[in-house]
């Protein structure tokens, strides 16, 4: 069976949920909340409070200020909101930097600022593929990764506080002009504040340098998406 290629991920979201009938959404890990961002805009009747524990990256977002879009400086283990305030919850690309010994309590927080029958939308990336390889030369989430995947199958598994409604895998295209973008995106990022020496940048190049064309190199990320309900 061929994996879909999506390259717009609030398609997939809006085919599995009814954000009119569930307009209170969380985003939690949100970074620059770019799929809220396009989310409030294609779904007027939607409000999202996003939350991230970076410093740096919530000082950004509340200098590029949306309608309809709140940020608060908080992680998914201990969200500052009342039981059942939540339709929808949102963990995109997130869970797995969830401290390891505190997956679980950010399940149990998520599960407790939803509404009964709300959901929950995981989307993590696959441990695999081309630019995986180059990634992981420096940041390399092989066990977080297993980690943040284990944690939910063991909520869904436990058969009390969630039910899993889906699982889909599909694959997202990447494009980078060059080296000096792929270095710009993904070496300097806010999250992960890597300080790389000579020897490390250049071992990256070398496994990002085969992908290039005349285009720039393209990459597929590979994904999987959780959709969970509570119960």
């Amino acid at each position: 069976m061929n994996t879909p290629l999506i390259t717009d991920e609030l398609d997939l979201l809006q085919s599995l949920v009814d954000l009119k009938q569930h307009p209170q959404i969380i985003e939690l890990g949100c970074g620059a909340a770019q799929l809220s961002r396009q989310l409030l805009v294609r779904c007027p009747a939607c409000e999202v409070v996003g939350l991230d524990v970076d410093e740096r990256q919530h000082a950004k977002n509340l200098l590029n200020p949306q309608q309809r879009l709140h940020f608060l400086q908080a992680g998914a283990q201990s969200i500052p909101f009342e039981a059942g305030r939540f339709d929808l919850a949102l963990m995109l690309k997130s869970l797995h930097h969830v401290p390891l010994d505190q997956l679980g309590q950010a399940l149990a927080e998520t599960h407790r600022v939803l509404r009964p029958k709300g959901f929950l939308y995981i989307s993590e990336p696959v441990f695999a593929g081309a630019l995986n390889e180059v990634m992981r030369v420096f940041h390399d989430e092989e066990l977080v990764r297993a980690a943040a995947l284990r944690a939910v199958q063991e909520a869904v598994s436990s058969g009390g506080a969630w039910e899993q409604v889906t699982e889909i895998f599909f694959e997202m295209p990447v494009h980078y002009r060059d080296f000096a973008e792929f270095e710009q995106r993904m070496l300097n990022v806010t999250f992960l504040n890597h300080q790389l020496d000579k020897t490390t940048v250049q071992m990256v190049r070398e496994r990002f340098e085969p992908h290039m064309t005349a285009q720039g190199a393209d990459f597929v990320r590979p994904m999987r998406v959780n959709l969970l309900r509570k119960r």
